[in-house]
């Protein structure tokens, strides 16, 4: 017990209540303090493992990364979260590999490799017998190869396609839809080895192979797998497709993500991330560049279309509503896939976070308009009211999508963008261009993909 001398208010802060339910961790009587206090050796536990994990990351930032991963490998929001956490700390996530991947994430080369437990498709009897065939003979050499000594009975085809959508067999040929042509026939050639293996009987090429390996010259059993069937060359599957099925097989975007391309000039345009939407004030505007993962159409009780849209940047995933006056001006452009500009206010509900849609546009079709000051410029009150009267004639019709203005300020080597306001932005492009230079401000037009 200990005694208090003295009280003295600090305002309101957030606190932690860690005693009994619907009570206090602490009762004053007397002025003495009762021992339902939270215990000290707890929070002493609790400091130390927090040292611990907190040594690790900064000494041990793969293995810590890697742990993490797979012990919230069931649960993709967390996952998605620390691969994000992985790129800020420019650890690289590669996609399963057939010779390298174990079971779990597991840190190569300073990267960190996809477990074979993370590609969906893939059950346990699979993982357990390409693990052991691998053990038994080394590192598969070819498509073939990896058909031949894996069980078939346990590794189908729907298995075998999803290894090669997610990547796992890209060390061979990166060409994933020649490789699925070739899975055709070479999982049938495949299984009519293992009947022939099965029943005793041989195969010529593997007597040549095995007995007389002179004859090939000391490659062994090699040509045994340069007579299995090959397709013929087809073109590669398109990038987006292979990022689709990537994303399908494994819940993420791996190799490679989308947005990743435009993510140094979407800055310009979106100041915040969909994590940091949680941070932001209830009714602030924000805007954000996303994919669109999924679209629920809703009609309201007065019959209008309204939609419910899951949407994704590089960091995390959530939720947005688009209500019927929005939609109606949108819903063209609400494709599922669609790279999108996302503008909208931040609300709160049923304390769960989620953005109201405003506005939208699809990144192919954002242009911007450049406008190039000296320093002088920048500072110099009359120029920055001769800017902002050209810009405000120039806004238009509030409701319709407008072209974000950006200000350049250079001199010598130095290079300053400014992100004007949407109050700003201008209708028409070319209208906003032309009336900027002929007012002696260097202006153009800036696709944001190029």
């Amino acid at each position: 017990m200990v005694k208090i001398v003295a009280r003295k208010s600090l305002g309101l802060h957030h606190v932690y209540d860690i005693g009994v339910e619907q009570d206090h961790n602490f009762v004053i009587h007397g002025g003495l303090v009762a021992s339902n206090c939270f215990n000290k050796s707890h929070s002493t536990a609790y400091g130390y493992v927090t040292y611990q994990t907190a040594y690790l990351k900064a000494n041990y930032p793969l293995e810590y990364m890697a742990a993490l991963l797979t012990a919230n490998s069931n649960d993709t929001d967390k996952v998605q979260k620390y691969i994000s956490t992985c790129l800020s700390m420019n650890i690289q996530i590669e996609p399963p590999d057939v010779n390298r991947s174990g079971l779990d994430f597991t840190p190569v080369n300073g990267k960190i490799l996809f477990g074979l437990s993370a590609v969906r498709n893939l059950g346990q009897g699979a993982i357990a017998s390409i693990l052991s065939a691998r053990t038994e003979g080394g590192p598969f050499t070819s498509l073939a190869d990896f058909c031949d000594r894996v069980d078939l009975r346990a590794v189908n085809r729907r298995t075998l396609e999803s290894l090669i959508y997610c990547g796992a067999f890209d060390q061979f040929d990166p060409n994933r839809q020649q490789l699925l042509k070739d899975a055709e026939l070479v999982y049938e050639w495949a299984q009519s080895r293992a009947k022939d293996k099965a029943t005793g009987q041989g195969n010529i090429f593997d007597l040549l192979g095995g007995s007389f390996g002179s004859l090939d010259n000391g490659q062994g059993t090699k040509n045994t797998y340069d007579s299995a069937p090959k397709a013929k060359p087809v073109p590669d599957l398109p990038p987006q497709e292979k990022l689709r099925m990537e994303k399908e097989l494994l819940g993420f975007y791996v190799s490679d993500h989308p947005l990743k391309s435009i993510r140094q000039s979407a800055k310009i345009l979106a100041p915040i991330n969909l994590v940091q939407l949680g941070e932001q004030a209830e009714n602030s505007l924000v805007c954000a560049v996303a994919m669109l993962n999924g679209v629920k159409k809703v009609v309201t009780k007065k019959g209008d279309p309204m939609a419910i849209l899951q949407i994704e940047d590089l960091t995390t995933t959530t939720e947005a509503v688009v209500f019927p006056k929005t939609y109606e001006r949108i819903f063209n452009l609400l494709q599922v896939d669609a790279r999108l500009i996302i503008w909208g206010k931040v609300d709160r509900r049923d304390e769960q976070t989620q953005l109201i849609v405003e506005d939208a546009e699809t990144v192919e079709n954002i242009q911007m308009v450049m406008v190039e000051l000296t320093p002088q410029q920048a500072s110099q009150l009359e120029e920055q009211d001769k800017l902002r009267t050209i810009l405000k004639e120039q806004a238009g019709d509030k409701d319709k999508p407008k072209v974000p203005v950006i200000g350049v300020i250079q001199a010598g080597g130095y290079r300053q963008l400014v992100r004007l306001g949407r109050q700003f932005w201008v209708q028409d492009s070319i209208n906003a261009v032309t009336a900027l230079q002929s007012a002696n401000f260097p202006a153009r037009i800036q696709p944001l993909v190029n």
